[in-house]
Formats: structure tokens, sequence, C-alpha cells
């Protein structure tokens, strides 16, 4: 039998791909992380799927941010960040601020309904299932990523009549009802 296992593995064994693959079956909750430049400049955005719950005394959620990517960066300068929970009719939303190599952000919050935040000044979508605004505890590093937990300063859920936008195998999904 052939050995149909790619070539470029880790030295624990497993490729990229096959990484890739296992981990596209783990369904996860799509959100809007954004924050703005200091003092009072450009609103930066970035659709993650990687964000997650982690303590609730305190309240301290954890996003993880790609490495050099300008959420990063920004994170690293300023602390207070918001995060919006996408709606399952957010699909737009999600693709808008996931394009790579963008060079401003600017034009893609130009037509989407927001309001800011008062303790992060950060966007929070409107339409959201739920928003959080975070002040950044701490930042470790994490192979290609960086790990970012933030203190929640504030929280709000308004009543949902639609689901969560949600991302599986590599696409985005809803959940079925």
């Amino acid at each position: 039998m052939p050995n149909t296992r790619p070539s470029t593995l880790h030295a624990e064994g497993v490729s990229n791909e096959e990484f890739r693959a296992a981990m596209s079956r783990l369904a996860a909750g799509v959100v809007l992380v954004t924050a703005q430049e200091p003092p009072f400049g450009e609103d930066v955005g970035m659709t993650a799927t990687a964000f997650m719950s982690v303590s609730l005394d305190p309240p301290l959620v954890l996003v993880s941010l790609r490495e050099g990517s300008r959420m990063d960066d920004l994170l690293a300068e300023q602390p207070l960040w918001a995060v919006s929970v996408l709606a399952e009719d957010q699909r737009q939303v999600a693709a808008r601020f996931a394009m790579k190599g963008r060079i401003s952000d600017r034009l893609l919050f130009a037509d989407l309904p927001y309001a800011r935040g008062e303790l992060s000044g950060a966007p929070l979508v409107g339409g959201a299932l739920a928003t959080l605004e975070c002040r950044t505890e701490s930042r470790t590093p994490a192979g290609d990523h960086t790990l970012v937990v933030g203190r929640v300063l504030a929280a709000s859920a308004p009543s949902a009549a639609t689901g969560p936008l949600t991302y599986y195998r590599g696409g985005y999904r809803h959940l079925s009802r």
C-alpha cells in the first residue's frame, strides 16, 4: 500500500494538511474583533473563530491572533478592544473582515451599522447576538499566533431572533433548528 501521507511533516509527525483537515471538523462561533488605533485613529476589524470564554470570575475571554497581523500589532499597543458575536445573517460581515492583504479597514466600516463602545471606543456591530468590550490582561506567544486574554469590561446580549453564525469545514454555516 503506497504512503499517501503528505511529505510536509512536523517533528511530531503530523502535517499541516492533516491538522487543518482534523480541525475543520470542529464547529466554531464567528466573531468580529475590533479596536481603534490610538489616539482616535482608524477603526480596525478582524474576523475570528478562535475565540472563547476563559473565566467567569473575573470575566475573561481569549482570542487567537495570527502573529504579525494588523490586529496583533494593534492590540500590542492598544489595550482596549471589542468583540461582536455575529448572527447567522451576518455572513457577509464575516467575509468582509476575513479578507487578507487589505491596506485599510476604513471602507469596510463605511456602510456597516455599528455603535462605538463607551469603554473601549471600538466599533460594536449592529445586529450582533452579543457584544463585549475588553481590556487586554495578557498576551502569550503560541506557535504562529498570539493568545490575547481580555478582561470583559462590558457585555450586552440583546434579544435575538436568529441563531449564531458558525464556521465548519472551511465555510460559514448556521445551526439547524
